[in-house]
């Protein structure tokens, strides 16, 4: 994930809420073929990821390696949210 960061007045929104997004993204599957496809995570990544037993674990590995690595790649996670767990973001924008 190359770009300059852009400067935040606040905290990303998938850093926000962390807690929330690990317990209560479902559809998770997608998402990762989206951050593989956007070059966000490797192959190498995505295999071990999709190994994992439930979607809480694969969103922790996320938020462990991946998504500390840019704002440009929380940036593309965010817009993957919105488009496979946009109920679930609207929710926690009301927040």
């Amino acid at each position: 994930c190359g770009g300059t960061p852009k400067p935040m007045a606040s905290a990303h929104f998938v850093d926000k809420h962390r807690v929330q997004l690990i317990q209560r993204v479902s559809n998770i599957a997608p998402i990762l073929d989206e951050l593989q496809d956007k070059g966000v995570i490797d192959q190498e990544q995505y295999d071990k990821i999709r190994a994992l037993p439930t979607s809480q674990d694969k969103m922790r590995e996320l938020y462990s390696g991946p998504l500390k690595a840019s704002a440009a790649c929380k940036d593309i996670f965010y817009e993957s949210l919105l488009a496979n767990e946009k109920f679930l973001v609207e929710d926690l924008s009301k927040k």
